[in-house]
């Protein structure tokens, strides 16, 4: 199993944000192709310090094609573009596979 990834830093107007991401952006991508799970985390903390992320969230995939082909969707493209007019400049994105433990 893979997962992407987003880490979102913190936006200037959380209440803007929470709204677009939300309502608009996480629809959006719920609706992409092999998709078997998503979760979404707020910061509350970090062990010293401010945490430098607002937002993370983890969408997970069977494997690698699998997240590939839900990108390369109509619905990924519809969700990245969606996700890019509010958030391109906050997030940063990393794909990682799921170890078992």
């Amino acid at each position: 199993m893979v997962k992407l990834v987003a880490l979102y830093r913190h936006p200037e107007d959380t209440a803007d944000f929470d709204r677009r991401y939300f309502e608009e952006h996480l629809p959006l991508a719920r609706k992409m192709p092999g998709l078997r799970r998503v979760e979404v985390s707020r910061s509350v903390g970090a062990p010293a310090g401010e945490p430098p992320y607002y937002l993370m969230a983890e969408l997970y995939f069977d494997d690698r094609a699998a997240l590939d082909a839900a990108m390369a969707s109509e619905e990924g493209r519809a969700a990245a573009k969606n996700l890019m007019s509010f958030a391109g400049h906050l997030v940063r994105f990393l794909i990682a596979e799921v170890v078992p433990s």
